[in-house]
């Protein structure tokens, strides 16, 4: 199942409208951890690479079946 997401580098505020999460800090307390997509920084922006983003929800869906 292909996750839609735009092609260009998401943001932490991306993520949270993607995923209905509470607030911004969920990604970065997933940063912290270790537990969330791989991200890059570029300056001091926090970006995500869509692909990455999918292959994660993928992972996630399977560990979960």
């Amino acid at each position: 199942m292909k996750i839609p997401l735009p092609d260009q580098y998401l943001t932490p505020e991306d993520l949270v409208i993607l995923f209905r999460l509470p607030s911004v800090e969920t990604v970065y307390q997933w940063r912290r951890k270790g537990v969330g997509p791989r991200s890059f920084r570029v300056g001091r922006y926090v970006r995500f690479d869509p692909e990455v983003v999918r292959v994660w929800v993928e992972s996630q869906m399977e560990e979960a079946a």
